[in-house]
């Protein structure tokens, strides 16, 4: 399975745009491991920004300090595909390991 066009993508619910140019950047063969990882634990990150956001969102919303619904919803929806995103990775990751190591040598 070829996965070389996948190194250096960012999350799917990365809002940000100006990381366009980086999306297939081109990753030497010895940093592929390096490269898999760090765009792992990028992606963690960045669900993890987007739960403690939803969070601050509904802190705010049940304090009556913002009374605007619309923006509680998107920071929700946010962090609700970020982590069903992180999950999908996690069990494909998983998945794969298990079938590593159930080959016989």
């Amino acid at each position: 399975m070829d996965i070389s066009s996948l190194l250096g993508t960012s999350s799917i619910v990365d809002a940000d745009r100006t990381k366009a140019s980086t999306i297939l950047q081109p990753v030497k063969s010895g940093n592929m491991f390096d490269a898999i990882l760090n765009g792992a634990i990028d992606n963690i990150n960045k669900t993890n920004s987007y739960l403690s956001d939803a969070e601050n969102a509904e802190i705010s919303f049940a304090l009556g300090e913002t009374e605007n619904t619309h923006d509680l919803m998107i920071a929700l929806q946010k962090a609700s595909t970020a982590l069903q995103y992180t999950v999908a990775v996690r069990d494909k990751f998983l998945e794969a390991y298990k079938e590593i190591m159930q080959m016989q040598i």
